[in-house]
């Protein structure tokens, strides 16, 4: 009978260490924000596990999402690289995450944050009609994220003239159909069209050199499975269906996003609230763009 109980006792034991590390609190998605005296910036997080091994990528307040390469574990805290001037000091309680962000001895940010929600939705059975977001005289139903505002209604379009302020709709809106035509007026035309204010699509160039940064990538995270011309100077037609986390993108007739889903915010996200409803919000603080003919359908009651 000794020898019949010992062998498991003995497996059990050797398998604790394993269980334990691949149940690791930090796994998963985090939304987060960084607070400091310049305000509270919302950031993205990754954690993921191979090998036993842990790996971590975030995303910044601005610019695309990118790999972190110090990740270790003391302790209770998860302890990461983020650059060579920070450090990021977290520990998690249930489905909160805290810490501070460090260079090197001194508290530059605290950090807080949620686990992200999957936001896993069946498509709706059906849709209302369509309902235009920009009547096409004034800037009814928008409103400018900025003092500087460059935006102006012309001949029924939403035109841009210069580097300025972001434009959002007063509306939120939770999963929805988008139809949208834009025009870059200029080579280097970069602007976004971004879902719920937090996933943004990107309109114009960064110069080519990478896919995800491209005109209808979800900016930084996935590029377009067909490459388009941008088509300076003329109007591109964009259809957006967004349900949950997943988008699909059709320009002019040609699917180049089929319901992929969009780990976490981009960069520029208004906020990092992904289970709430959000705005239409379009970039116009990287120079002249137009717009048009926006309608947005939401799921019928």
């Amino acid at each position: 009978m000794k020898k019949y109980f010992v062998l498991p006792i003995l497996a059990l034991t050797l398998l604790v260490p394993v269980t334990a590390q691949q149940a690791s609190p930090f796994l998963g998605r985090w939304d987060l924000y960084l607070v400091s005296q310049r305000g509270r910036t919302p950031d993205w997080l990754e954690v993921t596990q191979s090998g036993g091994a842990l790996a971590a990528r975030y995303q910044p307040g601005g610019g695309a999402s990118q790999p972190i390469q110090g990740v270790r574990l003391d302790g209770s805290h998860l302890i990461l690289t983020v650059t060579r001037a920070a450090t990021w000091d977290l520990t998690v309680s249930g489905d909160k995450i805290s810490g501070a962000q460090k260079s090197g001895e001194t508290e530059t940010a605290k950090i807080e944050g949620l686990r992200a929600p999957a936001l896993k939705r069946a498509a709706p059975a059906g849709w209302t009609a369509p309902e235009p977001l920009f009547n096409g005289k004034d800037l009814t139903g928008w409103e400018p994220t900025g003092a500087n505002n460059k935006w102006v209604a012309e001949n029924g379009e939403l035109v841009n003239a210069e580097r300025g302020a972001n434009l959002k709709t007063t509306r939120k809106f939770d999963d929805f159909k988008l139809h949208i035509e834009l025009q870059c007026t200029e080579d280097h035309c970069n602007s976004g069209i971004y879902l719920r204010g937090r996933y943004e699509i990107q309109v114009g160039t960064e110069g080519g050199t990478q896919p995800s940064h491209e005109q209808g990538a979800v900016y930084g995270m996935i590029a377009p499975s067909v490459a388009l011309p941008l088509g300076i100077g003329q109007w591109q037609v964009f259809d957006i269906t967004f349900v949950g986390r997943n988008a699909t993108v059709i320009q002019n007739g040609t699917k180049i996003l089929d319901n992929v889903e969009i780990p976490g915010i981009t960069g520029g996200a208004l906020d990092a609230d992904e289970g709430e409803p959000g705005p239409i919000y379009l970039q116009g603080d990287h120079g002249p763009v137009k717009y048009r003919n926006m309608a947005i359908s939401v799921p019928k009651p």
